[in-house]
């Protein structure tokens, strides 16, 4: 029994260093064994490995895309107003050595990549217009109500994506840097919200509203020039239309009645006496009407009709 008590603690020391000295590599983590903070090996394959015990430490670094929520920045706009930047940063390890020799851990790597993201969204920010970063362009879609779609260069390209690439590609130059290579790759920027400080948004939708008021007013007023210009051009073509159709009716009524004549004085020629009994007889149906008393003396001109013995005597024709 006593001999066994030996070999149970060889047993158990053995566990023990095995412990110490074997340890795994997730297929989602690179490990870097360092002694006394110096780096030995890097693993960025999974599997089994070993290390000197008490000697040699571990550190393991994930694989995959990490992700950083940068704090709320108040930003100036080309237009140098304030605005509040919400963003996000996501990348990923690419050389876990260079990573640990500059920014040692991810806690680390968070303040210092964070501090150069918001620094890129500044420049940009500095550099862009309020409307191309909180706007949007007003789109009706197929069942007739608006949506608010992002603004797009001439290109085709939505503006606040422009903007956030710039900032991607401003950012890895400065962490990709000969002087300071972190070993990362800044994959990707987002900006979760641009809103207007609380303490100004009052005063700039009220300028905002006096602005949009003020355009209205525009818009109304060329409105009303284009009607009384269009007015006024429709009122002189109907003058013109009016003038040309009264002369054109003056010109035939005048030369209907110059035909009218014409023919009235061919009628004269040929028979007087029936024309002026003709005559006669049109003013008898103007002026002896129900209930008239005429008086005319018996050898009145137009009296003469009235007896029979005055009625003309028909040319005959030849």
């Amino acid at each position: 029994m006593k001999a066994l008590i030996p070999i149970l603690i060889l047993l158990l020391g053995a566990l023990f260093i095995g412990a110490q000295a074997a340890f795994i590599v997730d297929q989602a983590q690179y490990a870097i064994v360092t002694r006394f903070g110096e780096i030995q090996r890097v693993y960025t394959e999974p599997g089994l490995q070993f290390k000197t015990p008490f000697v040699e430490d571990v550190q393991r670094f994930n694989k995959r895309l990490l992700r950083i929520d940068v704090p709320t920045e108040a930003m100036q706009d080309r237009e140098r107003q304030i605005l509040e930047i919400d963003a996000y940063v996501r990348y990923v390890i690419q050389d876990p050595r260079k990573f640990l020799l500059t920014l040692r851990n991810e806690f680390n790597a968070e303040s210092r990549i964070a501090n150069i993201v918001v620094s890129e969204i500044r420049s940009e920010i500095a550099r862009t217009e309020r409307t191309n970063i909180i706007g949007g362009e007003s789109v009706i879609l197929a069942d007739g109500t608006i949506a608010v779609s992002p603004k797009r260069t001439a290109e085709g390209v939505d503006v606040r994506e422009a903007l956030a690439q710039r900032v991607v590609g401003g950012a890895n130059r400065a962490v990709q840097s000969v002087e300071n290579d972190f070993g990362i790759l800044i994959v990707d920027v987002r900006l979760k919200a641009a809103d207007f400080p609380s303490s100004v948004e009052e005063s700039v939708y009220n300028r905002m509203r006096t602005e949009r008021s003020v355009q209205a007013q525009r818009l109304r007023a060329e409105g009303a020039e284009e009607n009384q210009r269009i007015t006024a051009s429709v009122d002189r073509e109907v003058t013109i239309i009016r003038a040309e159709a009264e002369r054109t009716g003056n010109q035939l009524r005048g030369e209907g009645e110059a035909q009218a004549i014409a023919i009235f004085a061919d009628a004269l020629q040929q028979d007087p006496e029936f024309y002026a009994f003709q005559r006669s007889l049109q003013a008898y149906k103007v002026f002896l009407t129900n209930n008239t008393t005429v008086v005319l003396s018996a050898d009145d001109e137009l009296f003469k009709y009235l007896t029979s013995s005055a009625l003309p005597t028909p040319t005959p024709e030849p």
